[in-house]
This record gives C-alpha cells, sequence and structure tokens, in this order.
C-alpha cells in the first residue's frame, strides 16, 4: 500500500460508533439530508429499512427516497406504506432514454431528491440498522472537506463471518491495486452504502449497471482527490446472497466500468470495443445448456451539465 494511502487511512477510517446521534444533529446545522434506496423486487426488506431510518433518523434524515427500478412485485406500495416517498425510475426525467441497473436509479435521484447530503443504501439489507447510515454521515457532517464517505463492514455467508464480498476479492480490489492503487485503502470498495455532497456528485458521471461504485470512486478521486474521501467501518451487513452465476454478470459490469476509465484517463491502448456479450452455462438433462445476455453498461453525464 502507497504510504499516502497508509496515511489517509489513519486520518480518514473511523467507526460508527465514533458518530453518536446527538453529534451528527448538532453538527448538521442548516445542512439538509436525502437517504435513497434503489429497490427492485425488495419488498420483503425494503419496509423495515425505511421504517427504522425515519423512527431512529427522524432529527438527521430530511427525507427518504425510494427509486422503484421496474419491480414485479408490490415493493413501491410496501416503501410508501413505511413513510418514504417512491418514484418509479423511468418516470424520472421522462424526456430521456431509459437505462437499466442500480446506477441509473441513483443517477436519477439527484433528479428528484433535494438534499445537501445523499445517502444511498441498498434495500435488501437483512437486520437493518440504523447506524448504517448515521454512520457514513458523520464524517460529511462534522468536516466540510469530506465530500464523499464510504461505509465498509463485514459480509457474513452461510455461517461464515467474512464469506460474502467474493466480487469485490476476485475482480475489483485486484483491478484497484493494479490500476488506481490511491484506492487500495477501501475494504469494501463496491459497498453500497456510501454518502456524497450534492454539489460533487453532479458533477460525477453515473454508470449505470453494477459498476456504478468503482466509477464513482474512480470519478471523484480524480475531482477531489484523497484526502476527501472517508470511510467508516459499519460492524457486519447482511443481504440475500447471489448465485455465481449472478456474481459472474456483475463481474462483468465491474470489468467494463474498470476498462470504460482505463480508456478515458488514457491507462490503455484500445485496439477495439470490449464484448459485451457474457456466455454462461448450466447442466441440462443432455448436458451443457449456453445461456449468452448483454452485460454492457451505459453512462449518464454530470447532472449539472443535463440542461447545456
Amino acid at each position: 500500500m502507497l504510504p499516502e494511502v497508509r496515511g489517509w487511512w489513519g486520518r480518514r477510517t473511523s467507526t460508527a460508533g465514533d458518530w453518536p446521534l446527538r453529534d451528527l444533529v448538532a453538527a448538521k446545522g442548516d445542512s439538509t439530508v436525502s437517504v435513497v434506496l434503489p429497490a427492485r423486487d425488495e419488498r420483503e426488506t425494503v419496509g423495515e429499512i425505511v421504517g427504522i431510518i425515519l423512527r431512529d433518523l427522524g432529527a438527521l434524515v430530511d427525507e427518504v427516497v425510494v427509486i422503484d427500478s421496474r419491480s414485479t412485485d408490490d415493493t413501491a406500495r410496501v416503501a410508501a406504506r413505511a413513510g418514504a416517498t417512491v418514484y418509479a425510475q423511468d418516470e424520472i426525467l421522462p424526456r430521456l432514454k431509459p437505462l437499466d441497473g442500480k446506477g441509473e436509479a441513483l443517477w436519477k435521484s439527484l433528479a428528484v431528491t433535494s438534499g445537501d447530503v445523499l445517502v444511498f443504501a441498498d434495500a435488501d439489507i437483512r437486520n437493518f440498522r440504523a447506524s448504517l447510515i448515521a454512520g457514513v454521515l458523520g464524517p460529511l457532517l462534522a468536516d466540510p472537506t469530506i465530500v464523499y464517505a464510504k461505509g465498509c463492514y463485514d459480509r457474513p455467508l452461510n455461517g461464515a463471518p467474512d464469506g460474502g464480498g467474493r466480487v469485490t476479492e476476485l475482480v475489483a480490489r485486484p483491478l484497484i491495486n493494479l490500476h488506481w492503487p490511491q484506492l487500495a485503502g477501501f475494504v469494501q470498495p463496491l459497498a453500497g452504502e456510501y454518502a456524497g455532497r450534492r454539489s460533487a456528485l453532479e458533477r460525477v458521471p453515473f454508470l449505470t449497471g453494477y459498476g456504478v461504485e468503482l466509477g464513482l470512486l474512480i470519478d471523484l478521486l480524480e475531482l477531489a482527490g484523497l484526502d476527501a474521501f472517508a470511510q467508516v467501518d459499519l460492524g457486519s451487513r447482511e443481504h440475500a446472497p447471489q448465485s455465481t452465476e449472478a456474481l459472474g454478470g456483475m463481474a462483468a459490469q465491474i470489468m467494463l466500468a474498470a476498462w470504460s476509465r482505463l480508456d478515458r484517463q488514457g491507462k490503455i491502448a484500445a485496439l477495439g470495443e470490449p464484448s459485451v456479450r457474457l456466455a454462461q452455462f448450466r447442466r441440462g438433462p443432455e448436458g451443457y445448456d449456453v445461456r449468452t445476455r448483454d452485460v454492457g453498461i451505459g453512462e449518464r453525464p454530470p447532472m449539472l451539465t443535463l440542461d447545456e
């Protein structure tokens, strides 16, 4: 790890316990806070998450917004009943051609929220705790030089305390260490719980698939520098694990995200565009069946440039 990253780690890493709610409310002042939950078919968890945020963080959070990403269940109804303001992803900025993926929901949330500080959190978290939100808010409310705070945590899986985060360890972390070593101090670079200042988030593009978190780290590093980042140890976080096949698609999108930034930053000599087709195999009654799908990602421009 680079010496500057070790120094950053010591200065900018804290724990959720370092940010008691009373101190955050006092530090908030006139700032406003929006919490955004992108959700697709998350009726089992989204209502509880919204309810806990409104109950435990009502003095800190000004609005809780759920962006419903084409759910086929009643996620939107459950979220609204719990007290969230709910928007259908494709109904935001309807003049634009709809794109797919988590990053699209996060980018569009900038158009329907009002907070000076935005907190993004996944909507599939089990045993949700308010500290997952309050923790990442801490550095931003306490220090005006911080523009982006990322959560980190253990990822339990099948009884193992740290068995999750397979895409992080097998794909994202090697890519980061190889090409963006200034970001090597992030324990969970793909974590879905993070907070940023609107003034910074509106100045960077958003990738539309699962590469959104990696893209934001790289682009905000270029915009603001490493010392404008913080990370907060949130303890442990549990959600429904995805299949290895699903993780393969996620990994492909993260590789595409990295390729796009390497190309943009002039770190590679691109001789052609990467394929966005992923072939995966399942054994059927007569041998292997091949399933090919599109894992391509799009990109939205910085929100501030939308009307230029």
